[in-house]
């Protein structure tokens, strides 16, 4: 809910130059990094379960700290420790999912769990703009407020999974585990994860503000077409990977994503004579765009790992984000600032038209270690 309207509330509401806004987002980025590694390490060493309920109240309370500071320094420090402590949970989460989901399944149980994001980031998205637009302190009090039930929902309901931890834990003492830095596919495939990502995330980092100063949209508009995200992923996703999958390569479906992210940057070049209407089809094609790709992301990430190094590989995946997190907002907000938004979207789009091409490379060598199966 709050992250995305983060640099609106540098520039918007503490009146800091767009340069400043960069700066905290990087730093969000700074704490992903951090966050991500330590995040599948200790769901490794000490279950999925417990990361995830501390991550989420933990966050939901440093939330509720931000709406109550507004010197930068002492911002750009909470930044790095909110990220820290909310990024820890994304790799948890994911290999909760893996351990959670039936054989054979886990690319429909990986889209289901988007589903649940989706759904929340587009009553979030929406009701964030709305918040935004009234008091962008309350905003993070909100956010607050909902991590914390979160945590506590999962402390409640979900089951513990104490008995797969443990024997998980005694089968590693008899055997040699791989790390994913081991693992030359992964890197390679985690590089390119990382340029798509870098592009990707900047939808919701600096086009926002694009709308905002260029096209002169409001905030509960801007709120409005970023859930519109999520509202076409809850209905179409689930249906459409059901659909495709087991039909091609993950690889065919991964670069058919990339190839739409493009042209939703593409759209940002038409003149804003009808603001609100390019920025909805400009999510449109990025959602599609998501759709097509994230899925089949998971579904190789997954395929390369076993009950031993699913957390580790969780986290290298997830540092693949973080590292777009803090790479993309320097680079974009800089660009944006200095040269003009325009040849920002020039470089997004060749970015990713080198990304796809390097997916098409890989979907040879990838397939092929596939079929011969992955040693621990």
């Amino acid at each position: 809910m709050a992250v995305p309207f983060m640099s609106l509330y540098v520039t918007q509401y503490l009146r800091r130059p767009a340069s400043d806004a960069g700066i905290i987002i990087a730093l969000y980025g700074v704490g992903s990094v951090l966050g991500a590694t330590a995040g599948g390490k200790l769901s490794d060493v000490f279950g999925f379960r417990p990361v995830q309920i501390i991550s989420a109240i933990a966050g939901g309370l440093l939330f509720l700290l931000y709406a109550t500071v507004t010197h930068f320094s002492s911002l750009c420090v909470l930044t790095v420790i909110i990220s820290f402590v909310g990024e820890a949970f994304r790799p948890a989460n994911f290999s909760a999912i893996a351990a959670y989901a039936s054989p054979g399944l886990q690319t429909r149980s990986y889209s289901l769990n988007r589903l649940a994001i989706n759904l929340g980031w587009a009553v979030g998205g929406s009701l964030g703009g709305i918040i935004a637009s009234i008091n962008y302190q309350l905003l993070f009090v909100v956010d607050g407020v909902v991590s914390i039930v979160a945590g506590l929902c999962i402390l409640w309901w979900l089951p513990s999974g104490k008995a797969l931890h443990k024997a998980v834990k005694e089968k590693m003492k008899s055997v040699t585990v791989r790390k994913p830095w081991q693992d030359g596919l992964f890197m390679q495939f985690i590089f390119l994860n990382m340029l798509f990502t870098t592009c990707f995330f900047l939808i919701f980092r600096v086009v926002p503000l694009f709308y905002k100063e260029i096209w002169h949209i409001n905030e509960s508009a801007i709120g409005l077409i970023l859930g519109l995200n999520g509202i076409i992923i809850a209905v179409l996703e689930m249906v459409m990977v059901s659909r495709w999958e087991n039909r091609h390569s993950p690889f065919y479906y991964i670069i058919i994503g990339v190839l739409f992210t493009a042209a939703s940057y593409a759209l940002l070049f038409v003149p804003g004579f009808l603001p609100v209407a390019t920025g909805i089809c400009s999510m449109v094609l990025a959602t599609f765009g998501e759709m097509f790709a994230l899925p089949f992301i998971n579904t190789f990430v997954m395929s390369r790992t076993n009950e031993f190094n699913r957390g580790q590989y969780a986290a290298g995946y997830t540092l693949s984000w973080s590292f777009a997190q803090l790479i993309g907002p320097i680079g974009g907000f800089y660009l944006a600032e200095n040269f003009g938004y325009h040849w920002l979207w020039i470089v997004l789009i060749c970015i990713l038209i080198i990304c796809a091409a390097g997916f098409k490379k890989m979907q040879g060598v990838a397939e092929a270690d596939l079929k011969r199966g992955n040693p621990l």
